[in-house]
């Protein structure tokens, strides 16, 4: 059964400040500056990489949101210090620290993208601990790559806190991942090194009955050299976009 109202796709890529975008995605002449102002007139959202490395300040995210326009919605990464030690101690100190730095966001951070360490492997009283001390006012994507993490008790975590399972699909996978519901939304990292018309179109078609039934989704492609995965997102959102949905 469609739902009355379609979920909304969410695209974009990972990061926006590249000046080697220019002119496979951004125009020439593009000055740094601009950068992302011109990026939201083609795409819905980015996936922030500086907030994994640097706290971000008041006057970053106030020129951030300046730069775009109001429906326009940002996925920022955890930082990755605060974020490692609150899966390894007690996580309450460094996780009030990392939700107080995405407030000045308001409603136009659509998550926090939580990246759990490629060599943690799975520690659900680590994960349960976070998750627990996580505020469910924010809204929270986990990414959990060592496959011990794999396992439906994992999901239901995520699921009885409100997060979002991530599905990260890579040249090292030999199929491309699950979508799994354990959060309002879904949460989908396209990280291989290209994509074809037809694997986007593929992609699309996976997403779409999500969608229908009124879930929102955020999908982001990897960053590349000269801006061919922005060009490739922006595909998948004319094709999604030209879906006739139900009124």
């Amino acid at each position: 059964m469609t739902a009355s109202r379609p979920g909304r796709a969410l695209v974009g890529t990972s990061g926006f400040a590249y000046q080697d975008w220019v002119p496979r995605f951004y125009p020439p002449g593009t000055r740094s500056s601009d950068l992302l102002r011109t990026y939201a007139a083609r795409l819905d959202a980015v996936e922030l990489n500086n907030t994994f490395y640097v706290k971000p300040s008041a006057s970053a995210i106030a020129g951030w949101l300046a730069a775009t326009p109001p429906e326009f919605r940002f996925c920022a990464k955890a930082q990755r210090a605060g974020a490692w030690r609150g899966l390894r101690d007690d996580p309450r100190e460094p996780v009030t620290r990392l939700t107080d730095s995405f407030a000045p966001f308001g409603e136009r951070l659509r998550c926090v993208l939580l990246g759990v360490p490629e060599d943690m492997r799975r520690d659900d009283t680590a994960l349960a601990r976070f998750l627990d001390a996580w505020p469910r006012s924010l809204p929270l994507a986990v990414e959990l790559r060592h496959a011990s993490w794999q396992d439906d008790a994992v999901h239901e975590l995520l699921r009885a806190a409100g997060a979002v399972l991530v599905a990260t699909d890579t040249d090292e996978d030999p199929v491309p991942p699950d979508l799994r519901r354990t959060g309002p939304f879904l949460y989908l990292r396209l990280r291989r090194t290209s994509y074809t018309a037809a694997d986007l179109d593929a992609w699309a078609a996976r997403l779409a009955p999500f969608l229908d039934d009124g879930m929102d989704a955020c999908v982001f492609l990897r960053h590349d050299a000269d801006g061919a995965m922005a060009v490739a997102a922006e595909t998948l959102r004319t094709r999604l976009d030209s879906r006739a949905w139900a009124a």
